[in-house]
């Protein structure tokens, strides 16, 4: 993309009105999205994009600028005016560049834009044909594929120099079921750092009928109950509720400017003993992963909570400047048109001792939530709510009936500490995560977890 000495050029031209460090992060990435409903191709897209962003701090201050030229002249122009806004004493500086060598690596086997776009839709068809076949109260099946690309270049005036390749892929099937009046739908994905390899490992046909399940099984789901419960949430994407009611708290983000409730806790219990979890950058190709965050920095498995105890947040070079903290791996962007921060890669609860089983057999009136939906939080507050998309009443420790329309509601801290069960089944799931700095893929995951209790907004009675 650029060689070593237009971005030295770049990095000292940062440098020439005022600043004590600057970076430049370069992208040159290749997207394929196909969309199908019914059967066949509503949106067909395939593109290149690349551009370079460049970065100054004076301080506590940055300042940041982009273009999708990268010719020398463009960038040195653009580097010397973001420098002149920062009105501070210009750098005598020489800068030397080391090149620097991952420690964990990502392998894609089979690069996804070598694969003819008639086999991916041909497999579309098959998962589209398996979930419409699962049932006649199926009415419309939606699929999607993704892929992507992307080649970085980072380097910054303190001689790091990195490149990196990485490759996502990823399969979505919604399946919408109609019966007695009553139209509910269900979601599975699977994404992965993973070339077009990630169809060896996974199956379609079996995602959509999952999908399709989940659809019907909800039209015959009484109104949940409101009121508070105990609440079995289960694995794979049930790790969003960490994502978000916590994860999103410790990231320096919000911690650096005292706008999270765990700002300023580190050291303390801030869950319940069995409560352990982790941000890991490092699990080999999974979806949130990457060998270099987007700050150079070598992504790295972060412990935030240790038995209870908050063991660290996730940082970025600016805001780790503001809590006299290093930078842990954690800093991401969506692409070059944004300044990266820190963001969670892949975060998890880790595997406890209790069996799933019992769990369910512990409760004798609550909730059993298989599949979340969406959800939110207010990082300030911790205060979130997830939908759930399939879930049961559990009854004299048996689960009982489904129910639809359920809203688990609460805070961070509050659920930290009020789970009092964490199973050994971990599975991970993936989605995409939005923020400052634009949208990422971002990796999931917990086992079963019970909550002794929490808000449950719902529409029936128990």
């Amino acid at each position: 993309m650029l060689d070593k000495n237009i971005v030295n050029d770049v990095l000292m031209a940062a440098l020439s009105y005022g600043g004590d460090f600057a970076e430049v992060f370069a992208e040159d990435r290749f997207d394929t999205a196909i969309g199908m409903i019914e059967g066949r191709v509503e949106r067909s897209l395939a593109g290149r994009t690349a551009g370079v962003g460049i970065r100054i701090f004076n301080g506590f201050n940055s300042v940041y600028t982009y273009t999708n030229k990268m010719d020398r002249e463009t960038l040195i122009k653009l580097a010397q005016s973001a420098s002149k806004s920062l009105k501070s004493v210009p750098l005598d500086l020489k800068i030397d560049f080391v090149m620097e060598e991952a420690s964990v690596y990502h392998p894609v086997i089979i690069m996804p834009q070598t694969i003819e776009k008639s086999i991916k839709a041909e497999m579309m068809r098959n998962a589209h044909k398996a979930a419409s076949d699962y049932d006649s109260s199926i009415s419309q099946v939606r699929v999607n594929y993704l892929d992507f690309t992307q080649n970085v270049l980072i380097a910054n005036s303190e001689g790091k120099f990195v490149k990196e390749q990485r490759s996502r892929t990823r399969f979505v099937i919604n399946a919408v079921a109609q019966r007695n009046g009553k139209m509910e739908q269900g979601m599975i994905g699977k994404g992965s750092g993973k070339g077009f390899e990630l169809y060896d490992d996974i199956n379609v046909e079996d995602m959509a009928r999952e999908a399709a399940r989940i659809a019907v099984t909800m039209t015959g789901a009484r109104p949940a109950p409101s009121g508070r419960f105990p609440v079995v949430i289960d694995n794979k994407f049930g790790g969003v509720i960490f994502h978000e009611a916590c994860g999103h708290g410790l990231e320096a983000t919000s911690v650096a400017k005292n706008n999270s409730v765990f700002a300023g806790k580190l050291g303390e219990k801030i869950a319940s003993d069995v409560v352990t979890a982790v941000d890991d950058g490092t699990v080999q190709n999974e979806w949130g992963s990457s060998s270099f965050d987007d700050e150079g920095t070598q992504t790295g498995r972060n412990v935030l909570i240790e038995n209870g105890i908050l063991k660290n947040y996730m940082v970025d070079k600016l805001n780790g400047r503001r809590m006299n903290m290093g930078p842990t791996g954690s800093s991401r962007r969506e692409s070059y048109k944004f300044a990266p921060t820190s963001r969670m890669t892949n975060t998890y609860i880790l595997n406890g001792n209790s069996r799933f089983e019992d769990m369910i057999a512990s409760i004798d009136n609550g909730i059993y939530a298989k599949y979340l939906g969406g959800g939110s939080v207010n990082p300030t507050t911790g205060e979130f709510n997830f939908a759930t998309q399939e879930a049961y009443l559990v009854k004299n420790g048996k689960i009982d009936a489904p129910i639809k329309g359920a809203t688990l509601i609460g805070t961070g801290l509050e659920i930290l500490k009020k789970i009092e069960m964490v199973g050994d089944n971990f599975d991970s799931g993936e989605g995409m995560c939005g923020s400052v700095s634009g949208s990422i893929p971002a990796g999931l995951g917990q086992p079963a977890i019970k909550v002794s209790d929490i808000t449950v907004g719902g529409k029936g009675d128990l």
